[in-house]
């Protein structure tokens, strides 16, 4: 069930481009309210000193994907994201 609250609804514009261009560090994630997805893709990248940036880079490119594929894409809070 999509949920529909007085919270400020968030971009999929902006979370598309923090996903492509530091989605290897979680920030998209960060910026959606998913602090637990973000900081594994951080923790993965910091870590490994950068070894394994790939992983959460193709982690963040799915994400992104998902989401502008989803009929009803919705932050941590179930707040639908605007266009």
């Amino acid at each position: 069930m999509v949920m529909q609250s007085h919270m400020m609804q968030k971009s999929k514009m902006a979370y598309l481009l923090l996903g492509i261009f530091v989605g290897w560090l979680g920030v998209h994630n960060f910026y959606i309210g998913h602090t637990s997805r973000g900081l594994a893709q951080l923790l993965i990248s910091v870590l490994t000193i950068g070894i394994l940036a790939f992983i959460p880079a193709i982690w963040a490119i799915i994400e992104c994907i998902m989401l502008f594929t989803s009929q009803y894409p919705v932050d941590a809070n179930g707040v639908l994201m605007r266009d």
